[in-house]
């Protein structure tokens, strides 16, 4: 099977591009132009191959899908204003979608988000796919409004193109060099944590384990039409991955808020944003952005393991071991499997 992967020079694509080849997938990854093909470990590997494309604009798309069996979606914005994360978002997505139907391809294992949920309005403790979706958009940030157009059009590729369609959600992906999570509070110019809650519970899943269950949704049927939660098993409380990880991050004072505290603050500054109109709040004191960050929830992968066979590989402790390892996560993996460049340094 030759895969497609975006996004193969992000955080997350570069792993999943080792985890493809590890399986013996062809891989044509998809990088910036701008991307340093020299620090992808498995930029000479064996079954691969190197194209730049900018994904905003649709030249050399249908000539990138000559040959391919299944398109794996990563590229996103994560950063930048709205237009920015439009087109690196949804006019990338658009322009990727219309060129598959051309070259006739049906199967895409697209990637998703735990932002599209709507954590202000949902009651249920437990976060799983059937939870409801955002329906107030205008209230979140950027990111999530962007995603959520993007998922639409995944859904209308399926119905109106007969695809073969799994979405994922990841939830936090962590790992090396990315520790942090907004989640864990307000970092002030790494001057001051601001800590708001505790014993919340954090939807992460390790890169290696993430990227494990994407590539085994490329080869299961079973997943096609499915939309799946990835998380990992053993999810800690805001504290006690904070414990964990500030040691390993520079040392700055913090001070901690209560999250009811903190969730009435919101509530009453929202209620004066709408009396007295024009007042500009900051992201933090509007409820729907606060609550999709610090709101109490439990999050369950039963679906996705049943489905694609999967168990996250990597504990919390683990992961964390690999992440702050003087031998990167990314390059084990691939010294491990034999397909890592021997320019690597």
């Amino acid at each position: 099977m030759k895969l497609l992967i975006t996004g193969a020079s992000g955080f997350l694509g570069k792993y999943v591009v080792a985890e493809a080849l590890r399986h013996g997938f062809q891989v044509r990854a998809v990088i910036r132009h701008t991307s340093d093909e020299k620090r992808l470990p498995w930029c000479n590997a064996d079954n691969l191959e190197l194209i730049r494309i900018n994904l905003t604009e649709s030249k050399g798309l249908e000539d990138a899908l000559e040959g391919i069996d299944t398109v794996v979606h990563l590229a996103a914005a994560k950063q930048g204003n709205y237009d920015t994360q439009y087109a690196n978002t949804v006019a990338a997505t658009e322009n990727l979608l219309k060129a598959m139907v051309v070259a006739d391809i049906k199967r895409l294992v697209a990637i998703s988000t735990f932002s599209v949920y709507d954590y202000l309005n949902i009651r249920d403790r437990v976060i799983n796919e059937d939870s409801a979706i955002e329906s107030q958009p205008n209230y979140r940030d950027i990111y999530a409004q962007t995603k959520l157009i993007q998922e639409s059009l995944f859904r209308d590729f399926e119905q109106t193109n007969r695809g073969e369609v799994t979405i994922l959600r990841p939830g936090i992906v962590y790992g090396r060099n990315n520790l942090w999570n907004a989640h864990l509070g307000i970092n002030l110019k790494n001057r001051l944590w601001i800590r708001i809650g505790g014993n919340a519970q954090l939807p992460l899943t390790y890169v290696e384990n993430c990227a494990q269950a994407i590539v085994s949704a490329c080869s299961r049927r079973e997943a096609i039409g499915e939309t799946l939660n990835i998380v990992d098993s053993d999810l800690p409380t805001q504290k006690v991955y904070a414990q964990k990880i500030v040691k390993l991050l520079p040392r700055q004072p913090s001070i901690g808020i209560n999250w009811t505290l903190m969730r009435l603050l919101s509530r009453s500054a929202w209620l004066s944003h709408k009396i007295l109109l024009g007042i500009k709040l900051p992201g933090i004191l509007i409820p729907a952005r606060l609550e999709a960050r610090f709101k109490p929830f439990s999050y369950s992968n039963e679906k996705a393991q049943n489905i694609l066979d999967w168990q996250p590989k990597y504990s919390l402790n683990e992961a964390l071991k690999r992440s702050c390892s003087e031998i990167d996560a990314l390059w084990d993996v691939a010294n491990k499997t034999g397909i890592a460049s021997r320019s690597h340094k």
